[in-house]
């Protein structure tokens, strides 16, 4: 696959299912959308809404919004992204499908 697929491949509407640091869960929706400058807009509505600006390393897309620690999402081959933040300590699931 080559990088501008990988790139497409990764936006549209997610539904998010995370769980906070203190082990709270919840969740949401996220879109991605791609950026003039290959970056990408990240939308975050769960509870409260958030966004950021992501960049996208091969399967790892590493999004800066405003927090101390990023967000780190590993694409998976299905589609779904996994990932981090809060330094490793908060969960979040992103899927093209409700779970």
């Amino acid at each position: 696959m080559s990088t501008l697929a990988s790139l497409a491949d990764i936006t549209g509407a997610y539904y998010a299912y995370g769980r906070n640091a203190d082990g709270s869960a919840y969740d949401g929706t996220v879109v991605i959308g791609q950026n003039a400058d290959g970056s990408f807009a990240v939308n975050w509505t769960v509870g409260t809404t958030y966004s950021g600006t992501g960049v996208l390393a091969g399967q790892v897309l590493t999004v800066e919004w405003g927090a101390p620690d990023p967000a780190v999402y590993v694409v998976m081959p299905d589609g779904d992204l996994h990932g981090t933040w809060a330094d490793g300590t908060g969960l979040e699931l992103l899927s093209r499908t409700p779970r």
